[in-house]
């Protein structure tokens, strides 16, 4: 069974279960009972990243949380979608690849609240843009995905053809247990965001209200991670595929107010 969190920062310093990275001018800053993560302003050419996290030392399968459990965020930002710039959000995941360069890559697997400002585009759910402020999941180690792999270039070649976009996608987007909904929230306005992660389905809920239920449940363990950046990532079912930073022209933050995490009984 997962282990039990409850974090509402009320010390002046964080408590070791947390492990911040800052990449240029990323800060963290703790204030009225609050973390505050904050990056820029910046130029284009540098990463800039804020973010607490709470698998520095574990290795991947002894990552801490596992399904069944209820995760609730209390947070909100600077700035709202239309002004932010980069990535932001809270959740977990697998750490398919450190923002520094260490270490070898892996295929991803997450469960979180997600923002990404264009140029980002991960337009892996059909119907659903590659941007915004998002419940989303996906899991890129199942087998029904390694039995695609062999035949990812050729697809990347006929999803070009909308019929075929239409009729394929909706199985290749099955196999990597992508589920994504577009949040129609004001982010900046703070909120209390809830997902209930079980074996074969994720809740995600804001403000007590349903906001999306799906059956694409990613395998853990996994771990969690809170953070703001300024970059972005483009990877399309026809293939295009991109990375690059974009640049702040003023700072913008992600405040969280309090986490909490909690094992659930079978369900």
């Amino acid at each position: 069974m997962s282990p039990q969190l409850s974090e509402h920062f009320e010390h002046s310093t964080l408590q070791p279960h947390w492990q911040p990275l800052l990449i240029g001018n990323g800060q963290l800053k703790l204030a009225a009972s609050q973390l505050i993560c904050t990056v820029g302003p910046a130029a284009q050419n540098a990463y800039h990243d804020a973010q607490i996290y709470d698998y520095a030392q574990l290795r991947r399968r002894d990552y801490l949380w596992r399904p069944p459990l209820k995760m609730t965020v209390r947070a909100w930002t600077s700035h709202p979608v239309e002004e932010l710039r980069g990535t932001a959000g809270f959740g977990f995941w697998n750490q398919p690849f450190m923002p520094t360069g260490q270490g070898l890559p892996r295929l991803p697997r997450a469960v979180w609240f997600f923002f990404g400002s264009p140029p980002n585009n991960m337009a892996l759910a059909k119907d659903v843009p590659g941007y915004g402020w998002k419940a989303a999941t996906f899991d890129a180690q199942t087998p029904s995905f390694f039995a695609l792999l062999p035949l990812a270039p050729l697809g990347f070649l006929l999803m070009r053809k909308q019929a075929i976009y239409d009729r394929a996608w909706p199985i290749a987007q099955k196999a990597i247990r992508v589920s994504e909904k577009l949040l129609h929230v004001d982010i900046a306005t703070p909120h209390t965001y809830e997902l209930i992660w079980r074996q074969t389905d994720v809740d995600f809920w804001v403000d007590g209200e349903l906001v999306h239920h799906t059956p694409c449940a990613p395998h853990g363990p996994l771990g969690f991670i809170a953070w703001i950046d300024n970059q972005y990532a483009i990877v399309t079912p026809q293939g295009r595929l991109g990375f690059g930073f974009i640049p702040m022209p003023h700072a913008q933050s992600l405040t969280l107010d309090s986490i909490e995490i909690q094992p659930l009984r079978d369900v």
